[in-house]
């Protein structure tokens, strides 16, 4: 078991025994779904401080708005509202008619990516594909991998075959714009091929008690390079980035931005630092939030995104990309080529 995976339902174990001590019971009426909503959060999610949130002044402001007459649309209305005060991606309520989401930490910010662009004006649309990893040598001798998600596990064969394809690159690109995240573990199946010892990956910490300040001292995990016989990369490589690579994909950026040779380059990310965890409301309704903060390997959070490095931010041009130019690939490319 990886020291990621033995923090991981260490953190379970501790919201479960938190959660079941002192915990009142709440009827299943608009009054009592929403007293339990708010007080689960209050005592379990873990980026009030960091926000500067006043949970009790948003409790003073939407209690008010409860009423037994309140239809549940009308419930799930207002409990989304008051949701979106946590301007947090991995908080989530899910019921049989609908799912809130916050959007702002993207939408009111460029996408900066038309996949479109590159398939046909870099590829001509004949470029490799594995799993859900898209990947190809680009006229420069620079190598081009696409990984648009991180919901699935990445196969050790697959990573092999497409590193070796790449081998001759001068090189490597790793596309993860509009990569919302997923799993740690793919993200650790990425980065073993880019270390050579283990390698301090960050810092996890969870909640010990009820108050918006009871956290753990944080605990460090490492990342091992892949076992022997496996295709590793050793040359220069650029990341590209933009306000929709979030969670898993926040976490890669902020693990591989600290290894030699690599580049940030695009935007600021999204964030999402918070291990997210899910609880149930006396209706039956599902509450998704963040609730124990992985630090960088800098200690620092990450939850509000990652900026590009020094000299690395730049912006899709719309103009360009009417034309079929990718200013942010472009950018990486001349950045590789030098």
């Amino acid at each position: 078991m990886t020291r990621l995976k033995f923090i991981f339902i260490s953190i379970i174990s501790l919201f479960l025994a938190t959660a079941c001590h002192d915990m009142p019971e709440f009827a299943d009426n608009p009054k009592g779904n929403f007293e339990a909503l708010w007080n689960t959060l209050d005592r379990h999610y873990c980026f009030f401080n960091e926000k500067g949130i006043d949970w009790n002044d948003v409790y003073s402001r939407y209690s008010p708005m409860i009423s037994d007459k309140m239809t549940p649309e009308e419930l799930f209305d207002v409990c989304a509202e008051m949701l979106n005060e946590l301007r947090d991606g991995h908080t989530n309520l899910s019921s049989s008619f609908n799912t809130s989401y916050y959007r702002k930490w993207w939408s009111d910010y460029p996408q900066n990516f038309n996949e479109r662009i590159i398939e046909e004006h870099y590829f001509n649309f004949n470029y490799r594909q594995t799993g859900n990893i898209s990947y190809g040598i680009l006229n420069q001798n620079i190598g081009y991998i696409r990984i648009p998600s991180l919901s699935y596990s990445i196969g050790e064969s697959n990573l092999d075959h497409i590193l070796y394809y790449l081998k001759t690159c001068d090189g490597l690109i790793i596309d993860i714009r509009d990569n919302g995240g997923g799993l740690l573990t793919a993200v650790e199946t990425i980065v073993a091929r880019f270390i050579t010892e283990r390698t301090l990956a960050g810092y996890i910490c969870h909640k010990t008690g009820p108050g918006h300040d009871d956290f753990s001292e944080p605990y460090p995990f490492f990342y091992n390079p892949a076992e022997e016989g496996r295709i590793m990369w050793g040359k220069p490589v650029a990341i590209l980035t933009n306000r929709s690579t979030f969670s898993a994909a926040n976490n890669l950026v902020s693990i591989m931005r600290t290894l030699p040779n690599v580049k940030i380059v695009g935007a600021t990310t999204g964030g999402g630092s918070g291990m997210p965890f899910t609880s149930e409301l006396p209706n039956g309704w599902a509450i998704r939030f963040s609730s124990a903060p992985v630090l960088d390997p800098l200690s620092m959070t990450t939850e509000f995104g990652i900026e590009p490095s020094e000299g690395c931010a730049i912006d899709l041009d719309p103009q360009a990309a009417l034309n079929g130019v990718d200013t942010i690939l472009e950018f990486a490319i001349n950045l590789l080529s030098r």
